[in-house]
C-alpha cells in the first residue's frame, strides 16, 4: 500500500518555493523570485541535456569538416593524376605521328616538331610515384573510414517503443534501484531481432537472466548484446552483416513480458543505444 502521508510531504518539498534575491548594480531596490524547487531542478536538467546535445552536434561538425578537408585533399591529388595523364597522351600522339612517317630519315628530319619542354621523364617519375602513393592512402582511408562505418551500430534491432531506458532506474522483478546498461525495447513476440552492425557472433544461447543472448563484436572496439530472445539462428564464429536477422524476440530470462533489452559496449564501456538511433559520423 501506498503511504500517503509520505506522497503527500514528497509533493509539499518538490514544490515548496525557493527564492532567488536579485541585486542590480545600479542604486534600484534588489527584488526577489519565488520558484518551485521542481522548476529549478528541472531547469538545470534541461539545461545539461541542452549541453550534451550541442557538444554531440559539435564533435559530429569537427568529424565532418575534417573528412571534407580530407576529401579536398584528395581531390587536387587527382587533378594532378589527370594533369599528368593529359601529358603522356599529348606525348602519345606526337610519338605516334613522329613514327607513322615510316623510316629512320623521315622521323630524324621531323624530330625538332615535337614539343621539346612538354615532357620530362623525370620529373613525370616523381609524379607517377606520388600518384601512386596518393592513391594508396585514398585507398587506405577509405578502408579504415569504411571499417568504422560498417563497425559502428546503427539504429535499433527492432521498430519497438523502448519501455525502460538506459541509466538509473528501479529494476522491474526486485524493485532495488539499479544501472540500466542498455534498453528495453517492448515488441509483439516472434519479431525478428537485427545486427545494427557488421561483425561476429561472440555468443548465442541461454544466459541465465538474460535467457536467449546473442553477443556480437564488431571492431574498434563495439560489442552489442541482444537479450531475451525466443530463439536464436546464430552460430559462434559467424560473421553477419548489418541488418542481418539475430533471432526472433521472446520473454525468456528475467522478464515481465515480450520484449528486446539491447546494449553497446565501447572498450569497456557502456554507451546509450538512443544516441546511435541513426548512426554516428
Amino acid at each position: 500500500m501506498f503511504d500517503i502521508h509520505k506522497i503527500k510531504m514528497l509533493f509539499r518539498k518538490i514544490f515548496t518555493p525557493v527564492t532567488i534575491m536579485l541585486v542590480p548594480h545600479s542604486k534600484t531596490e534588489p527584488f526577489n523570485v519565488k520558484v518551485p524547487f521542481i522548476g529549478i531542478f528541472s531547469a538545470l536538467v534541461l539545461c545539461c541535456f541542452g549541453i550534451a546535445y550541442l557538444f554531440s552536434i559539435a564533435v559530429s561538425a569537427v568529424e565532418y569538416y575534417k573528412m571534407k578537408n580530407d576529401l579536398s585533399y584528395y581531390s587536387r591529388q587527382f587533378n594532378e593524376l589527370n594533369g599528368t595523364i593529359s601529358s603522356l597522351k599529348k606525348a602519345e600522339g606526337d610519338f605516334k605521328k613522329l613514327f607513322s612517317l615510316g623510316s629512320k630519315e623521315k622521323v630524324l628530319e621531323h624530330a625538332d616538331t615535337l614539343d621539346s619542354g612538354s615532357i620530362d621523364m623525370e620529373d613525370l617519375k616523381k609524379k607517377i610515384m606520388q600518384t601512386k602513393e596518393s592513391v594508396g592512402e585514398i585507398k587506405e582511408y577509405l578502408h579504415v573510414h569504411r571499417d568504422i562505418y560498417v563497425s559502428t551500430p546503427k539504429g535499433y534491432p527492432v521498430h519497438g517503443n523502448v519501455s525502460s531506458p538506459f541509466g538509473m532506474r528501479e529494476h522491474p522483478t526486485t524493485g532495488r534501484d539499479d544501472f540500466h546498461s542498455g534498453i528495453d525495447l517492448s515488441i509483439p513476440p516472434g519479431t525478428p531481432v537485427r545486427a545494427t552492425a557488421d561483425g561476429i557472433v561472440t555468443y548465442s544461447g541461454w544466459h541465465g537472466g538474460s535467457g536467449n543472448l546473442v553477443s556480437l563484436e564488431h571492431g574498434h572496439g563495439f560489442s552489442t548484446f541482444y537479450a531475451h530472445n525466443r530463439s536464436t539462428v546464430v552460430s559462434v564464429g559467424q560473421k553477419v552483416r548489418r541488418g542481418d536477422v539475430l533471432g526472433y524476440s521472446g520473454s525468456t530470462g528475467n522478464s515481465t513480458g515480450p520484449h528486446v533489452h539491447y546494449e553497446i559496449w565501447q572498450d569497456g564501456r557502456a554507451l546509450n543505444p538512443v544516441g546511435f538511433q541513426k548512426g554516428r559520423a
